[in-house]
């Protein structure tokens, strides 16, 4: 059976490609590729062990390099707002604070908020 690995590999690409595709964040692309090299080591050499090599050789080598570039452009940065750098700070209540009438006023680093307790 000398075309079992090229199956077997065949089938792991296909399973880190649909796992890829179902996933939302970058997650298999990198064993997707080792696994198309490896299936693409079974065309020149039937020793399992190169294969195996090859695999895992470019799936660290894709992960290396293209992961970082991968984070830097696809993942959202987080930009704070005013609200984020006033929660925990200390205020200053201009206006009583009433929930049930939704009223209420501080000042925090000079700036006037509405405020609700909790």
């Amino acid at each position: 059976m000398p075309w079992l690995p090229s199956v077997v590999w065949l089938c792991l690409l296909v399973f880190f490609a649909i796992t890829e595709a179902v996933t939302v964040g970058l997650v298999s692309v990198w064993f997707a590729a080792g696994a198309l090299v490896a299936l693409l080591g079974t065309f020149f050499t039937s020793n399992i062990w190169i294969q195996i090599f090859l695999f895992l050789l470019v799936s660290c080598v894709t992960m290396a390099v293209l992961r970082p570039l991968a984070r830097k452009y696809v993942l959202p940065t987080v930009v704070p707002t005013n609200a984020d750098r006033v929660i925990g700070r200390q205020a200053v209540v201009t206006e009583a604070i009433d929930n049930l009438n939704g009223k209420g006023a501080v000042v925090v680093f000079g700036v006037a908020w509405t405020a609700r307790s909790e």
